[in-house]
């Protein structure tokens, strides 16, 4: 028999998915290095971008988890076959612990049953992986482009055919160089102990589920299916089941009936941090769906940089912050590390943001770490909405300024 379903503020609501997000992080043991892979291994992915405005998007989700984080510290990881890279919903760094869960997109890509981008050439994909196995990890640019560009992305075939390669398990990403993907046959980069064994359909779904819930706190089951192809079905009725078995509650939240594992519910035992703040990448695991951070933190959020100028509202690349334990404003920022200056383009409050003061002082902490991680020394505010604010910004951080 069910527990009737139970119902709980926003405030609580936010409170269990900013525990299970790990924001802020609480104190660690350990290495940094461990510390970064305990992070990966929790959240389950961490999406990968190559937008450089300021420090990549892994870098940056990674840093707000782990204040000991280092960038060098996934190139080691995936040296030591701790981490892998693969797709979640989108490009990102996947703990190799969890390999096997990779496998049924791959297997259906390869079958046919999995969309890609693009139409496979199984002559050209034959050839590439062919001097893959006998020259060892090549990059793109090691194989002659002389064809048309194809494609949605103009993208050249031999870089398609890396690419389904790729997709469809064949050639794994051993390292990077400049930020590209060197490529290499998969049972030369896999550690020799890793699961390689397929999950069945009730594995799969239900790792999907957990894994899901513990890294967010609650969720939906459209949340869990998120960009995932022909997996939401299971997951409703696997939902079902695990809520009849006492492994999954249902919470109610402004009418809206979550899923949540019970341990999750323990969260609302430890306090958030008060006053703390956190500067957010577009890309951060807690916010990157959108209709979710709507409804949870009642925070409307869209990366303007896929925007033309000149309908743009806030800012290229505008970042979320976090404070007390709410969304309460947005800044359009640019590292430029010619100069060392962090420029705030632009820095909009929320209108439901009162206490500026403390919010001022709050930020202005955290911008001097945030400088640091971008290597900025200096920092220069160009406009801030309330105008006025600006000013206390600016008396809480006298002497980051130029």
């Amino acid at each position: 028999m069910t527990k009737p379903i139970e119902s709980i503020s926003l405030a609580l609501a936010q409170k269990i998915a900013l525990h299970s997000q790990r924001i802020p992080p609480a104190k660690q043991n350990g290495t940094g290095l461990n510390g970064t892979l305990g992070a990966i291994e929790h959240l389950g992915y961490i999406q990968i971008d190559t937008i450089s405005t300021i420090q990549r998007a892994h870098h940056h989700t990674l840093w707000n988890r782990n204040p000991r984080y280092r960038t060098s510290h996934l190139e080691q990881l995936m040296f030591d076959k701790n981490i892998f890279e693969y797709w979640a919903h989108a490009a990102a760094y996947l703990p190799m612990k969890d390999y096997r869960f990779s496998l049924p997109r791959k297997e259906a890509i390869a079958n046919g049953k999995d969309y890609h981008w693009y139409k496979p050439n199984t002559k050209l994909m034959k050839l590439v992986r062919k001097r893959i196995e006998s020259e060892g990890p090549l990059m793109v640019k090691d194989f002659e482009n002389k064809g048309k560009k194809l494609g949605e992305w103009q993208t050249k075939p031999t870089k398609q055919a890396l690419e389904l390669l790729y997709m469809q398990g064949e050639l794994m990403v051993s390292t990077r160089k400049n930020f590209h993907k060197v490529y290499d046959l998969t049972e030369r980069v896999l550690p020799s102990d890793v699961d390689f064994t397929m999950p069945t359909t009730t594995e799969h779904t239900r790792f999907l589920i957990t894994r899901y819930l513990k890294a967010n706190g609650l969720g939906l089951a459209a949340e869990m299916a998120y960009l995932l192809k022909n997996t939401k079905k299971n997951i409703i009725a696997a939902l079902n089941e695990m809520v009849l078995n006492g492994e999954v509650q249902q919470i109610k939240v402004k009418d809206i009936v979550y899923h949540v594992l019970p341990s999750s519910l323990d969260l609302l035992k430890n306090p958030l941090k008060r006053n703390s703040c956190k500067i957010l990448s577009p890309f951060d695991n807690l916010i990157i769906q959108r209709k979710r951070i709507s409804h949870l933190f009642e925070f409307d959020y869209l990366l303007e940089c896929y925007v033309p100028a000149a309908k743009r509202k806030f800012g290229y690349f505008v970042l979320p912050i976090l404070w007390n334990g709410k969304l309460v404003a947005r800044m359009d920022c640019k590292a430029d590390r010619k100069t060392a200056v962090m420029h705030i383009h632009q820095l909009h409050l929320e209108p439901t943001l009162k206490q500026t003061e403390r919010f001022a002082n709050a930020l202005a902490k955290e911008l001097d770490a945030f400088m640091q991680f971008n290597s900025c020394t200096s920092l220069k505010v160009h406009k801030t909405s309330p105008t006025g604010f600006k000013t206390a910004l600016l008396g809480s951080v006298d002497g980051y300024f130029k």
